[in-house]
């Protein structure tokens, strides 16, 4: 008899990319039958956003704080798991490392097959092209998770999205988004606003946002972001006892939770933006310099001005080469995205 898969994916980073490579075990486990048994490497601070997955067995957390020894701990962690099937979904030295140190030449323990790895590609050459030759040969539409899902096509599996929810916030979570509601007297519904994002030029500028909020004065207001987006806390004076600022004050999946409580989410192209559309909630995504990452469900909205500068960059780290500085940015106009915020629900 054939033993049942045993596979493991390694995603160590960003908060982005982990929450989009959410879809992977599910599909790996459609794919595979319920009988396979799936495991996750990934950095230490994000393996929360695993947690309550019906689909991932087994978490494998790196602490990156221990360096190269913590690597190789965890290398000898893995080598006795005896894995059939390995996807490399980061492709880093890491990521590399790992699959090189899992080869039966290299374990002495594992005499039998070498694991089938699975790698997904950089794509090296149509970024050269991207960006030195602005020929663009992507497909389109864009979409991060279809990027992600398109390597397992090698093993027999779909490209296509399972269905949301592929984010799990359990009951403790929502306790705390709920007691933190009861406090500032939020009742009815709200819309979550995410107004940072790891590069500024991938930022809607700030009076854009203040704008918003005074276009739509019959709205309520969560503002969400990590603890060193000080700047989000400006946007409460816009109007006090209707905007509120949760930056900084939640974990990952308490702001998980908080995002499936909202109606919508308004947010750049950064993590919470991916957590709204693995619930499955309406959002609205402002995209600016950045090529990949790009929602992938119906439940989200994208807004964004087609320039010949776009993409500048990989990650949105810029410089920014138009004549009119951050226009792919400042060009969304904030009364056009209050009219979808009234008027847009997303998908079912």
């Amino acid at each position: 008899m054939t033993a049942a898969p045993k596979i493991l994916i390694l995603r160590f980073s960003s908060f982005g990319d982990v929450t989009q490579t959410l879809s992977v075990p599910t599909r790996l486990a459609e794919g595979f039958g319920k009988g396979a048994e799936i495991h996750w490497a990934v950095r230490t601070d994000l393996a929360d956003l695993l947690h309550n997955h019906p689909h991932i067995h087994r978490i494998w957390a790196l602490e990156r704080r221990e360096g190269s020894r913590g690597l190789w701990k965890l290398i000898a962690e893995l080598r006795r798991q005896k894995f059939t099937h390995v996807y490399d979904a980061h492709t880093s030295l890491r990521s590399r490392l790992i699959c090189w140190s899992l080869c039966p030449l290299l374990n002495p323990r594992a005499l039998t097959t070498w694991p089938r790895i699975l790698r997904k590609s950089q794509k090296r050459w149509k970024r050269f092209l991207l960006f030195k030759l602005r020929k663009d040969t992507y497909e389109k539409p864009r979409s991060g998770q279809r990027d992600l899902l398109e390597p397992l096509v090698q093993w027999g599996l779909a490209k296509t999205l399972p269905a949301p929810p592929q984010i799990f916030p359990g009951p403790a979570e929502f306790e705390v988004v709920d007691q933190e509601l009861k406090k500032i007297g939020m009742t009815g519904d709200f819309v979550t606003l995410c107004p940072s994002a790891a590069f500024e030029l991938k930022r809607w500028p700030l009076e854009h946002w203040r704008r918003l909020i005074e276009l739509l004065p019959d709205e309520k207001f969560v503002l969400m972001g990590g603890l060193h987006d000080k700047f989000v806390g400006d946007l409460v004076q816009v109007d006090p006892n209707r905007v509120f600022n949760f930056a900084g004050r939640l974990k990952l999946m308490e702001s998980a939770a908080m995002i499936a409580r909202a109606r919508l989410t308004v947010s750049n192209d950064t993590g919470l933006l991916h957590v709204a559309e693995q619930l499955g909630k309406p959002a609205l995504a402002l995209m600016g310099p950045a090529p990949f990452g790009f929602p992938s469900r119906p439940s989200t909205k994208i807004l964004e001005i087609d320039l010949a500068c776009r993409p500048c960059s990989k990650h949105g780290q810029g410089p920014c080469v138009n004549p009119k500085f951050h226009r792919c940015m400042v060009d969304i106009e904030p009364r056009a995205v209050a009219a979808l915020v009234q008027s847009w629900k997303g998908a079912p």
